[in-house]
């Protein structure tokens, strides 16, 4: 059982999902949101108020100006893409606390929360923008 309550809370300590996101948010947290796709992904649609940061492009002189006392999301597209993967990564070994978006901007869109950007992207069969 111990083990199996340790597992939950680790997950917990390190995803977000869209609801809980879009509550801290609201909330007036102390959260930066960063999408990890490509900047033309992040042109065509991305969460209000998240900053485009490509995970090949996350570094020392890159993140300078990010709160490091902040809760750092990140997020690509969803399920088939590993963008926000590698950017949780980087900026956890930049030393930020970091939570990846569960379902990425996806499953964010699914729960109806809203996007900007030039038009919703519609990646089906088509680049994700995560290379």
């Amino acid at each position: 059982m111990d083990a199996q309550l340790k597992h939950y809370a680790d997950k917990l300590a390190y995803e977000i999902d869209a609801w809980d996101l879009k509550v801290a948010l609201e909330a007036g947290e102390s959260v930066v949101v960063i999408d990890a796709r490509s900047p033309q992904a992040y042109a065509a649609g991305h969460i209000p108020g998240a900053i485009s940061l490509p995970h090949r492009e996350m570094n020392e002189a890159s993140t300078r100006d990010i709160d490091r006392n902040a809760l750092v999301v990140t997020y690509c597209d969803g399920i088939g893409c590993n963008a926000s993967t590698k950017g949780a990564l980087n900026m956890t070994k930049l030393g930020f606390r970091v939570k990846e978006l569960i379902g990425g901007l996806d499953w964010w869109k699914r729960d109806g929360h809203p996007t900007q950007g030039a038009a919703p992207a519609n990646t089906a069969g088509g680049e994700c923008g995560c290379a």
